[in-house]
């Protein structure tokens, strides 16, 4: 990304689900980013779980609004020379289109700002439950 710190950042939810740390792009992006938040169109609960399970602390998010309306709301509430939306579909590079955002696609956006995809990184084993051959 390029250091301009009057930015406010969205993530989709899928597409920071896309991210092999979701929680060290958070920090990362808080050094260049104002405001940063998730929006999608889940129930507040699995936005909520994800954020709590990966320690994620925004600054705002959908609730129970749509992707539309939560953008709309954030812009009016957050003043800053940016806003940019990071998605994962041709439908938020649309939604972004629609209400103003500059879109980055989450693989572009990790690629500027050298965060890893979680497809780029090979599972780790050692955590997997031992298999047993001497079962029935």
């Amino acid at each position: 990304m390029n250091g301009d710190s009057d930015m406010t950042l969205a993530f989709e939810l899928e597409a920071l689900k896309a991210l092999a740390s979701p929680e060290n792009v958070f920090e990362d992006a808080r050094g260049w980013s104002e405001y940063i938040g998730v929006v999608s169109e889940k129930p507040t609960y699995v936005v909520t779980n994800f954020t709590r399970k990966n320690r994620i602390r925004q600054d705002f998010f959908s609730g129970p609004r749509g992707k539309q309306e939560s953008l709309d709301g954030v812009k009016g509430q957050f003043d800053t020379d940016r806003y940019v939306f990071i998605g994962a579909s041709d439908e938020d590079e649309q939604l972004a289109e629609t209400v103003g955002w500059e879109y980055l696609a989450i693989e572009d956006a990790a690629d500027a700002a050298d965060w890893v995809l979680a497809s780029s990184v090979e599972p780790d084993t050692d955590d997997a439950e031992p298999v047993r051959d001497d079962w029935p």
